[in-house]
């Protein structure tokens, strides 16, 4: 079928019938990406796409952060290499379908590697590996579970300067639920920072920390 053109947006009929599979294109991911504004290029920004297929969202986004990066750090190779990881910390994807989840986290680790020149066995290149494992969840955005009925738990990152990063994690679940305790008038609505408490706190990281969590390729 490579006369279709509805075939490039999509793996194939069966996955669009029991899945709602369809991939957005690029001229629309840019496109909704520009409503954003200035924030889609921020470095600390943080983006969820809760359907995330392999990543179309995320890796605009991704080179939008990075380009700041560029802009703000060129002339600091330290500083550039620690916030363009920090950029990519600060991207999430849930994908109902494993094989997506794989290739969003490969397609993402991609454009970091080359943005920074690194090989896959690069210790910055596995750090980000170790990112992307959290931040890209195989899991169904509608029950915010994983396989197994666990709950869906994400990573906030936070860059400490200095090479260090600050990791603490927090279900999805609470997550969701914070803006009904924060609206105006509600009894929780000074309690926020006590009622979302993280679920584990790690000690700080630096890139080798984390590049030690995965297998040189």
């Amino acid at each position: 079928m490579r006369d279709d053109p509805t075939m490039s947006l999509i793996r194939s009929r069966q996955r669009v019938a029991d899945h709602g599979e369809v991939f957005t294109p690029a001229w629309l991911v840019e496109d909704m990406l520009d409503l954003v504004g200035e924030d889609a290029a921020r470095i600390d920004a943080r983006v969820l796409e809760p359907a995330c297929g392999a990543g179309n969202f995320l890796v605009a986004a991704l080179a939008r952060k990075l380009a700041t990066v560029q802009a703000t750090h060129r002339g600091n190779d330290f500083a550039r290499r620690h916030y363009a990881l920090f950029a990519l910390m600060c991207l999430y994807g849930i994908e109902l379908l494993a094989d997506n989840a794989a290739e969003c986290r490969e397609n993402l680790a991609e454009v970091y590697d080359v943005f920074l020149g690194v090989a896959q066995d690069d210790v910055w290149a596995r750090a980000a590996r170790a990112v992307l494992a959290t931040n890209i969840v195989h899991g169904n955005a509608l029950t915010m579970t994983m396989p197994g009925n666990r709950p869906i738990t994400f990573a906030e990152w936070g860059y400490l300067g200095k090479g260090q990063y600050q990791r603490r994690d927090f279900r999805y679940d609470a997550l969701t639920r914070r803006s009904e305790f924060e609206v105006e008038g509600s009894l929780f609505a000074d309690l926020g920072h006590e009622l979302f408490t993280p679920a584990a706190t790690f000690p700080k990281m630096t890139v080798t920390d984390l590049a030690g969590q995965v297998s040189a390729a």
